[in-house]
């Protein structure tokens, strides 16, 4: 079941759902809307030849911090991490779900790729894997309301939240565009050679 602004108001005000920071004027029918942080990663795609998923490469992507008042300039084509202001934490038997706002979808920009779903028991940062897909570049600014959180109630409590020991959960706590840790699923070395 979808939660309703009533609910997610009394969750958040209760302490059981965590956004911080908390705009309860940014409560909307059944979401809230979150905005855009100021990290973003970038493709290095002009010294680079390939992606391996199962290689850590730090070359991959390179870091950019944007200060208040400036502004990122997604191209045409380009794919960039970015990530929210706000942090969130889950409890055990709600899950959010990341949907772009339709203001900025519909000048081109895609906030997720198929990561749209955050579990129970998840906490921090929510990472945003931007495109544009218009024919222009897009400005994009730290603070801008980007995105919203949908939250749903399990029919009942997760028996392993996300960041059980069990579970092996590799964005647990992150903060800022974190990079992918797909590579983490492989035992072994699996550093690039420089």
């Amino acid at each position: 079941m979808i939660l309703a602004d009533a609910s997610i108001r009394a969750l958040v005000e209760s302490g059981v759902l965590v956004i911080d920071p908390y705009e309860p004027q940014h409560v909307q029918p059944a979401s809230v809307d979150v905005r855009l942080g100021h990290q973003f990663r970038v493709m290095r795609n002009t010294r680079l030849t390939h992606i391996d998923p199962v290689t850590v490469d730090e070359s991959l992507m390179e870091s950019v911090e944007v200060p208040d008042g400036g502004q990122f300039v997604l191209h045409p084509g380009e794919f960039a991490l970015g990530h929210t202001s706000e942090t969130l934490a889950l409890p055990d038997n709600i899950v959010g779900v990341v949907n772009g706002k339709s203001s900025v979808g519909r000048l081109g920009v895609q906030v997720h790729a198929t990561a749209g779903f955050v579990d129970p028991g998840f906490e921090g940062v929510i990472v945003l894997e931007l495109s544009n897909v218009a024919t222009l570049p897009i400005l994009l600014r730290p603070g801008m309301k980007v995105a919203q959180m949908v939250f749903q109630h399990l029919d009942r409590s997760a028996e392993r939240p996300y960041g059980h020991p069990d579970l092996g959960s590799k964005y647990q706590g992150q903060r800022g565009a974190v990079s992918s840790r797909y590579a983490a699923n492989y035992p072994g070395d699996t550093t690039a050679a420089p």
